[in-house]
């Protein structure tokens, strides 16, 4: 057995399966083995049957033996964030409201990863309906610190080596902040790149699937396979695709423009996180330029909250008017914050968003990405909480793709996070920027 499989990032293992070098079967061995002896203090999962992931890994490798074309993740297990419907595991929306839940189908993604050949390694544990109702998942780095949520299983799973690659979702600041919390790769593209179709919604308006690997390749290997149009979402982009693993492969020739951006955010950031990010940034003095956000940006944090909440709310009331005894006291406190947002402020707050959408829009005629920190500082200690999302409203709010790169390490040791921006449907040119980035020093 290739004990060290589960430490090879998604694109290299998939070469080695497709070359005859790793079988599906010995990597997800070892990524079982690897959950056996983490798993007791990490508890990235939900729902996790051995057996099944064997007899899909199996399946694959028999597939491919007997001359069926592989597909673009060929045998690569894949951790499922408990609020993606899987036809095979439970999927229970983090919450005891909905123990035992079985769906009768697949949602679009999972549907959409078999067809490329992944194995689906499990279910990884979710907070309460994807808000912050934590559920004792720890950090990898440090079983004190959290490890960010509500993606917490998901980012934690890749971060240990439990999984190639996992899918989160976000309607603050659910993919980037775990991703930098446990220093791996993450990826929120432009909405409506990926369906949600079969997924628990929170805030139609917000949602985001989104994706952890331990390479910006596996990101964009993960995400070519997710990005297909699908009409059960009647949020998605007409032409969601648009090839990331080519845009990665190119150079970029020409150093970009970037722009360092501070702002309302940056309120938020922890003592250590501005001489952090200036020595960051004057590394990249060649291509950088200090640029705050001001005028209509300064309302944008308040105006994603009310957004979110009068949704959580709206989608959520009935739970709580029926169930809050089954329910966690965060999540009540949570749906009952936007209980008295008023139509006229709902509204008067997506206008606002549009017009935060258009100013960012316009940045982006100057610079070809953003750059900021992807939290406000280290994973916090303790598990009740998982972090501050601040430093991803924005970008939830206004939809642009937002990639994370673990570049950084904090006082503590544990990693940070450089946050990367495009433009609304400008994924494929983010992705050749974000490597740019990667492999500067």
């Amino acid at each position: 057995m290739n004990d060290d499989a589960c430490h090879m990032t998604a694109v290299d293992a998939v070469r080695a399966i497709i070359d005859g070098e790793l079988t599906s079967a010995e990597l997800v061995t070892a990524c079982l083995a690897r959950c056996a002896k983490r798993e007791p203090v990490v508890k990235a999962w939900a729902h996790l049957d051995p057996d099944l992931a064997m007899a899909e890994a199996r399946a694959t490798d028999e597939a491919l033996a007997s001359g069926v074309e592989p597909g673009p993740l060929q045998g690569i297990p894949v951790g499922i964030k408990d609020i993606i419907d899987t036809a095979d595991l439970p999927t229970e929306n983090g919450s005891a409201l909905f123990a035992g839940r079985r769906p009768a189908q697949d949602a679009t993604t999972v549907a959409l990863l078999r067809r490329a050949g992944a194995v689906i390694m499990g279910k990884t544990v979710t907070t309460e309906f994807a808000m912050s109702g934590a559920h004792g998942t720890t950090n990898p780095h440090h079983p004190a610190h959290t490890p960010g949520g509500s993606s917490s299983g998901s980012g934690a799973a890749v971060a240990d080596f439990m999984a190639s690659l996992a899918l989160g979702s976000q309607t603050g600041g659910s993919v980037i902040r775990p991703a930098s919390f446990c220093g791996i790769y993450g990826y929120k593209p432009t909405f409506g790149s990926i369906s949600r179709a079969r997924t628990f919604i929170l805030a139609r308006r917000l949602d985001h699937i989104g994706v952890y690997g331990r390479s910006l390749a596996d990101l964009a290997l993960i995400g070519d396979a997710l990005m297909v149009w699908d009409p059960a979402d009647l949020d998605m982009r007409d032409q969601p695709a648009c090839g990331l693993i080519d845009a990665w492969t190119e150079r970029v020739v020409k150093t970009p423009r970037l722009a360092f951006v501070t702002g309302p955010p940056w309120d938020y950031a922890e003592p250590h996180m501005p001489p952090l990010f200036e020595a960051y940034v004057d590394k990249l003095a060649d291509a950088v330029t200090q640029v705050e956000l001001a005028g209509v940006f300064e309302s944008a944090l308040d105006v994603q909250v009310t957004v979110m909440n009068a949704n959580l709310y709206a989608n959520l009331e009935e739970y709580v008017e029926r169930d809050a005894g089954k329910l966690m006291a965060e999540t009540v406190r949570r749906v009952e914050a936007g209980r008295g947002i008023s139509a006229d402020a709902y509204i008067r707050a997506l206008e606002l968003a549009d017009s935060i959408a258009g100013a960012l829009d316009h940045l982006f005629e100057h610079y070809d990405a953003l750059i900021t920190a992807a939290a406000p500082g280290e994973a916090p200690v303790g598990l009740e909480s998982t972090g501050n999302p601040a430093f991803q409203r924005i970008w939830t709010l206004t939809g642009v793709p937002t990639v994370t790169l673990p570049k950084l390490t904090g006082p503590n040791g544990l990693p940070i996070g450089v946050q990367v921006i495009g433009r609304a449907g400008g994924d494929a040119k983010l992705f050749r920027i974000a490597r740019w980035l990667d492999e500067r020093p």
